[in-house]
């Protein structure tokens, strides 16, 4: 009898062994299947299309900043007996629509007629003042500036700069838009770009792309004195371009629409901009004075790399070479030598020629610089008082 009893007793517990395991698995395999649910749920929610509006960046409100601010030019000139010879460089070319004599493609028209020739400008003041570049308007007699909104005045040379190709022009006219101007030397490569002007008199026009270089000097101005420090980029430029807008990707002026590099005459793949930072001191310049009062170092400068660097025995290999020095000049007088080379102007390093032009372009004549020089491989700092033209 006891015997049975204990066997009941074992099957008993067996029993509730056996229902307690069930129970787990069960319970185990519930919470496995809820969170399997759950998981391929969130999984399907993630692959939902893409916004309406989802673009890499939109462009509508910096050129609805920009266009307003951009006007059309046309230069009017009475006929001239003589040419203009061709720039040397017959693949660099400004581009200003019109004007072939000048440029030296001739006309079939002879000097039967005036000459037209068309560009465009920006508003720098609310209360007339345009700046765009001296080649639209050199040869002008009479200038014609047409705003955004299709008003026309008979617009007055107020100065210009050839050396930096920049011309400042004035219309009587208040209230107009203006753009807010960029810090141009915090301009990175690869950054968005727009280009505003009248390419064709295909007025308010605009284009896209990026800024592909800095500091890009194409010898297109034709002086001693030049200051070519372009912002290169790839929005395409064409003729009628010429002394439009360069803006930055929130509306603001990054440059001045000035040259393009073809074979053919119209856009090829790169174009090129002065940049606001050398246009503002120039075109404040011209509006106080009517010139620019430009400070001269008075000395001949090109590039250092490593090979130059070898040959002068120097252990640096990034900076600006003094090739010579004008006899009587600011560098001179302060003791600059011949092959000294300078690797930072006012303390901020300068690694290319261009870039030093862009950077003393913004000091005048009385003005001090200092100039960090290696000699010798001995560094040391000289103050520079540079002098007028």
């Amino acid at each position: 009898m006891k015997k049975i009893i204990s066997y009941v007793f074992a099957g008993m517990v067996g029993g509730l062994i056996t229902l307690g395991g069930h129970m787990c698995f069960m319970n185990s395999y519930n919470m496995t299947a809820q969170k399997t649910k759950s998981l391929a749920q969130a999984v399907k929610n993630i692959n939902v299309g893409p916004m309406a509006n989802a673009v890499p960046i939109d462009f509508t409100e910096a050129a609805q900043r920009g266009m307003p601010a951009v006007v059309h030019i046309k230069s009017t000139a009475a006929p001239r007996n003589g040419r203009t010879q061709t720039p040397s460089d017959p693949f660099s070319f400004f581009f200003g629509e019109g004007f072939e004599d000048f440029f030296g493609g001739g006309s079939p028209f002879g000097d039967m007629g005036p000459r037209q020739g068309s560009g465009s400008g920006v508003i720098y003041s609310s209360d007339g003042y345009i700046v765009t570049n001296n080649h639209v308007i050199e040869f002008a007699d009479e200038i014609e500036v047409t705003l955004f909104d299709d008003r026309k005045f008979q617009a007055k040379l107020v100065g210009r700069y050839p050396d930096a190709d920049l011309a400042v022009l004035q219309i009587e006219a208040t209230g107009l838009p203006t753009m807010q101007l960029a810090d141009s030397d915090k301009a990175q490569v690869g950054q968005w770009v727009l280009a505003i002007g009248n390419p064709f008199d295909l007025t308010s026009t605009v284009t896209a792309g990026i800024i592909s270089a800095k500091g890009r000097d194409i010898d297109i101005i034709k002086s001693n004195a030049a200051i070519e420090s372009f912002i290169q980029t790839d929005a395409a430029v064409n003729p009628g371009n010429s002394g439009g807008a360069l803006v930055d990707a929130s509306g603001n002026l990054l440059g001045i629409n000035t040259a393009i590099s073809t074979r053919t005459g119209v856009f090829e793949g790169y174009s090129f901009a002065i940049p606001t930072n050398i246009m503002k001191d120039i075109v404040e310049d011209i509006i106080i004075h009517g010139d620019y009062q430009k400070g001269f170092l008075g000395v001949e400068i090109s590039d250092l790399d490593s090979d130059y660097a070898k040959e002068l025995r120097l252990n640096v290999n990034k900076g600006v070479v003094i090739e010579s020095l004008t006899e009587g000049g600011a560098a001179q007088f302060a003791g600059v030598l011949p092959k000294d080379v300078v690797t930072a102007v006012n303390g901020k390093s300068v690694n290319s020629a261009p870039e030093m032009i862009e950077m003393l372009s913004q000091a005048k004549a009385d003005d001090v610089v200092a100039l960090t020089i290696v000699r010798n491989d001995r560094t040391f700092e000289l103050s520079v008082k540079l002098k007028g033209s």
